[in-house]
Order: structure tokens, then sequence, then C-alpha cells
């Protein structure tokens, strides 16, 4: 029937190919999820160090003694702190953070990218603070919050596959009756099998339509994770298959297979016609 197999494959075939790319993603989000946990449990376990600074010296002088402050060069310990969690950030996030750990992003930069920039700024060296309470326990916040973040995303990716999956059931029915169908040209149907024949083209059309109306109800939602964040599904389909031939596999699936079936549907009502 003019190649509809074909067509219908080739549709599955990019739908697979979408679930494969979802496969993918998930794996990656679940990797950088616990390496967020890792350094999360990591920080914990620093010790934080008083906001007051070191105490005082003192030292002779022509009129007695004074006070001098211990800091009047530079106070490494002061910094002990917020550099041991930038090293812990690089060993265990920044790797699923950035495609090439080995590209010129700055650090910092990448901080800012997963904890925002509060954190960055209490984080960055030339913050000229302690790594007091405060600051362990905003690390340890965001920490907390991005894994509740990958945790929304994962379950934003369950949601697409199970929508991908709703979608190859339908084209692999339809798959697999045109396949049977093509093996028995229309000159060899009589009247009653080509009306069934159209029927049941007709029954593949309106699945298809049922696949566009779900599809877009799928992607006009959103997976939430807090009250305030949520993953939006037509924004992480642009994202998931950006590389692709389309940003739409399901739809543009439906649509091809609607188009080749109503070719078909067009065949049969000529030899249809002729029967008459």
């Amino acid at each position: 029937m003019f190649g509809g197999a074909d067509v219908v494959a080739d549709c599955a075939a990019d739908v697979r190919d979408a679930l494969d790319r979802v496969a993918s993603e998930r794996e990656q989000v679940l990797a950088k999820r616990r390496a967020v946990e890792r350094f999360e449990r990591r920080v914990r376990k620093l010790a934080a160090q008083s906001a007051r600074p070191p105490a005082g010296t003192t030292r002779a002088t022509a009129c007695g003694t004074a006070s001098v402050a211990a800091a009047t060069r530079r106070d490494d310990a002061a910094d002990e702190g917020r550099r041991r969690v930038r090293e812990l950030f690089a060993e265990t996030i920044r790797p699923h953070s950035v495609s090439d750990v080995s590209e010129s992003e700055p650090l910092a930069v990448t901080i800012r990218e997963e904890f925002g920039p509060e954190v960055a700024t209490a984080l960055s060296p030339d913050a000229g603070s302690r790594f007091t309470p405060a600051a362990k326990e905003a690390v340890v916040s965001a920490a907390t919050e991005r894994q509740r973040g990958l945790d929304g995303m994962c379950r934003a990716l369950d949601g697409e596959e199970r929508s991908l999956r709703a979608a190859l059931a339908v084209l692999d029915e339809c798959e697999d009756w045109v396949a049977r169908a093509d093996e028995t040209p229309l000159s060899e149907l009589g009247f009653d099998a080509l009306r069934r024949r159209h029927e049941t083209l007709a029954g593949h059309r309106e699945a298809c339509d049922r696949l566009v109306r779900e599809r877009q109800r799928h992607l006009n939602g959103a997976t939430h994770h807090t009250a305030a964040v949520e993953v939006d599904h037509r924004f992480l389909a642009t994202y998931l298959y950006e590389d692709r031939a389309t940003d739409y596999p399901v739809l543009a699936a439906a649509t091809r297979v609607d188009d080749s079936c109503a070719d078909c549907q067009r065949a049969v009502r000529d030899h249809l016609v002729r029967r008459v």
C-alpha cells in the first residue's frame, strides 16, 4: 500500500530513538544526583569556623605594648574551609556539570550555575570571609535543593518515557497490521475485504488523532518537585531532541502515519469504486 509499512516503521524507529535519548539523559541525571549527594555528605563533615577574627597578639613598642591583629598578613587559614568546599565541588559535581572537565569554564561559574550566585559568592577566593556555620548551612541547603531538582527531572523523564511508550504501542500496532495487509495486493481483494480494510485504516487514523491530542496534553503539562520550581514538559522535549530531526518525534510520527493511512484509504476507495 504505497510503502505504508516502511513509513510506519521509520516513525516507530524515531520514537525508539527518542526513548534511547530519555534513557541516556536519566542515567546522566542519576549520576549527577549521586555526585551532589556525595558532595553534601562530605561538606557536612567539614568543620565550620568562627565568624570572629583571630585573637590579637601583642608586641613591644616605644610606649609600651600594643595589640596587633594576627591577620596583618593574609590569613590563609581563613580560606581553608571555603577552599576545601571548592575542591570537593570540583571532585564530585563539576565532572557531571560540564561536558568537558578540561574546558576553560571557571569553577566559580560552574558553582553559580549549580547552586546560585549567593553560594558562589560565599565560596569565592575573594570573599574575604571564613567558612562559618552559616556559610556551611547555605552550601548544604543548596546541595539538598539541587538533589530535589534532579529528583524532579527524573520524574519528568519518567513521564516522558511513559508518553513515548504509549505512542510506540499505537505505531507498533499500525505497523503490524500494515505489514500483514501489504502481503495481499488490493487487486486480489473483494468488495467486503476492501471495505474492512478501509474501516481498519480509519481506525488507525483515529488512533493517530488520539495520540496527537494525548501528546499535546502531556507537552502542555509540567512535573512539580517543589512549590516554586517545575519541569516544563515542552521545554524538556526541546532540550532532549534538539539535535534530532524534530523536537516533536511523537507528533511528527503521528502526522506521517496518518498521512500514509490516508493515502492507503484513497487507494482502497479507488478499488472499491471499480467493484461497484
